[in-house]
């Protein structure tokens, strides 16, 4: 039978390895659900919501989605702010402070949509990093259903919209409509199959070389007719190319552009003159004594055809007065009928001429 001091040694050893045990699968337990470290030394940091949204004691705190610390507390401030409702205090590695600016942002992110939820720090561009114990802001982020609550009217709207085409695709079905009646009645069809048919035979007679399309088509006469005013035009082009002919000299003979720009430079001139007040034409154009005896003339003129028009002097008497016109009229017809009488009977004239002698 053993002593008692072997049996309690035996029971002092059993109780350290279950000791040793217990710790291993305490150690290993907050590895496989923990953050950090055991020899990492972590600081406080703070930041406050509007509400918690799930977030629990022990939830993973990120930076741009890399683990950094968790959840040490979750509290209500008992403020009246609307974003400042919830005190989350995060418990973060210290030598990861150096990764989050300033201006960084918290926010409520999840796993996926029905994941557990996280703290997610977004890094901001500033090159002051936080200190321990400092609050970084927050923004709110929505939940999995108020995201649906917004994309409820566009459900909405797609529902109508698949309604109207559903009554469109029953229309169809029934042959109302022109599609509906393109695809059901048996006369649209038929219709369609002789237009069909037409069609072939015409093709069929463009192939052959009939009808007048057929000729555009397939004659080399007209194709020769066409080609040769086409020839004929490039020829006169290479002419006047080469410098031949009237268009040719006036494109080629430097000559002819020396005469040109001559001419300009005359016309030039004269215009300038003109401009000027010089010649007939520019005085014409600048004189003011000029432009006044112009008027005065006009007016006189326009003053004579007044009197005309009114029937003074003898010219104007003519033109209305028709007696005077009734005189002149009969003393012409009598005149053409002396002159008729002596083209008749000159010595009737003679005669009396000579008894006056």
């Amino acid at each position: 039978m053993p002593s008692a001091s072997k049996v309690s040694w035996a029971q002092l050893r059993v109780g350290i390895t279950a000791l040793v045990a217990l710790v291993l699968v305490a150690v290993l337990i907050y590895y496989l659900t923990g953050t950090t470290s055991l020899f990492t030394h972590e600081v406080m940091l703070y930041t406050y919501l509007g509400d918690a949204a799930a977030v629990a004691v022990g939830s993973p705190v990120r930076i741009n989605g890399i683990n950094a610390g968790n959840v040490r507390n979750v509290v209500l401030t008992g403020e009246t702010d609307p974003d400042r409702v919830v005190r989350i205090e995060m418990s973060v590695d210290e030598n990861m402070l150096s990764q989050i600016p300033v201006d960084s942002i918290a926010t409520v992110s999840a796993e996926n949509l029905l994941g557990s939820k996280f703290i997610n720090i977004k890094k901001g561009r500033s090159h002051e990093t936080v200190k321990a114990g400092a609050t970084i802001p927050s923004q709110a982020s929505k939940e999995i259903f108020e995201i649906m609550d917004s994309f409820f009217p566009l459900l909405t709207s797609a529902q109508i919209t698949l309604k109207r085409i559903d009554n469109i695709v029953e229309m169809v079905e029934s042959g109302k409509g022109n599609i509906g009646k393109l695809l059901v009645d048996e006369t649209l069809y038929q219709r369609l199959n002789s237009i069909l048919a037409e069609f072939q035979k015409t093709s069929v007679a463009l192939n052959a070389g009939k009808g007048t399309v057929s000729k555009l088509l397939y004659d080399d006469t007209l194709y020769t007719d066409i080609r040769q005013p086409i020839q004929r035009m490039d020829r006169i082009l290479a002419t006047v190319e080469e410098g031949k002919g009237t268009a040719g000299r006036l494109l080629k003979d430097p000559a002819v552009y020396d005469e040109l720009q001559r001419n300009l430079v005359l016309v030039r001139l004269v215009l300038q003159d003109i401009q000027a007040g010089k010649g007939t034409a520019g005085k014409l154009l600048k004189s003011d004594e000029l432009h006044n005896q112009i008027t005065a003339l006009l007016k006189k003129i326009d003053v004579t055809v007044d009197k005309l028009n009114t029937g003074q002097g003898t010219l104007g008497q003519l033109l209305v007065n028709p007696q005077l016109y009734e005189s002149i009229n009969g003393a012409t017809r009598e005149m053409n009928g002396l002159l008729k009488d002596f083209r008749a009977n000159p010595k009737k004239f003679l005669r009396i001429k000579l008894g006056l002698f």
